[in-house]
């Protein structure tokens, strides 16, 4: 039975792979972020506004420990300093990924140059589409859920790649009119998952404690647990408090202009 509640006891806060990490790497946002992809139009992207939150950004993963590698802006790519679709970083692989987007598939190949100074063994998904903001990966598995822009021909590779390097994977659904399954969730303790309501109600998350983003602040689930700290988007402060409350220590970072097109926490970086 899933536990919902909005206090959880955990044993300890522990760290695995899948939140113990000493890198990160980052994108600058370009000019032409302006006119990256969005669901709605909620207004104009402020470029200047956006490069001091990303600074504030990169500022609180080196608090939580990250060395950080900033790759340099691709004015061709309006989306590109969104680096975590781009690829899906384990401990021993990386495997580059085949955005649904056409104008976001010419941003794969430069990250996987940056990724191969780092990992020896890099595979690539080339049948259908996968994007990595609709990967959770947990110590136990590897949860893909299948969205506009994640579709079950990915997927299957997907799989196939990782049945053959020992990593279990399970295929889930992402609700309808969300982007990303990662939209609505984020892996903030081993057994601990933060989801929407919308998103744990459907039973996904059974076998894991889950805490459930306080009604209005469903953007609050997109967060990073990076060792021993949680990096949440700033303007959410039922959300900080019920973190607070779970005994996690938390950084908030502004956000404003990268939510105008999509944009979360764990959009922004690959870390490993």
């Amino acid at each position: 039975m899933m536990n919902t509640s909005n206090i959880i006891k955990l044993a300890s806060l522990s760290a695995s792979h899948a939140t113990r990490f000493s890198s990160a790497i980052t994108r600058r946002p370009a000019a032409s972020a302006v006119d990256g992809l969005r669901a709605q139009d909620i207004g104009t992207v402020d470029i200047k506004m956006m490069a001091r939150q990303h600074s504030d950004y990169q500022d609180a993963l080196r608090q939580a420990g990250a060395v950080v590698t900033e790759l340099p802006a691709l004015p061709n790519y309006p989306d590109a300093q969104f680096v975590e679709d781009t690829a899906l970083c384990l401990p021993s692989l990386a495997v580059m990924m085949r955005p649904k987007a056409e104008t976001r598939r010419g941003e794969v190949a430069p990250m996987r140059q940056a990724l191969s100074a780092i990992f020896d063994d890099i595979m690539d998904i080339t049948d259908g589409f996968v994007e990595a903001g609709d990967i959770l990966t947990t110590p136990s598995e590897v949860l893909v859920g299948l969205s506009a822009r994640t579709d079950q021909a990915g997927a299957n590779q997907l799989r196939t790649i990782l049945d053959n390097k020992g990593y279990a994977m399970r295929v889930l659904k992402t609700p309808p009119d969300v982007l990303h399954f990662k939209t609505d969730c984020s892996l903030i303790d081993d057994n601990c998952i933060l989801s929407t309501e919308r998103l744990a109600s459907s039973g996904c998350f059974d076998g894991y404690q889950t805490l459930i983003v306080p009604t209005g602040e469903d953007p609050a689930a997109n967060m990073i647990r990076y060792n021993d700290y949680i990096i949440m988007p700033a303007g959410f402060p039922k959300s900080e408090a019920m973190l607070k409350a779970n005994g996690f220590d938390v950084l908030t970072v502004g956000n404003t202009e990268c939510a105008k097109i999509d944009g979360g926490m764990s959009c922004l970086s690959l870390r490993f």
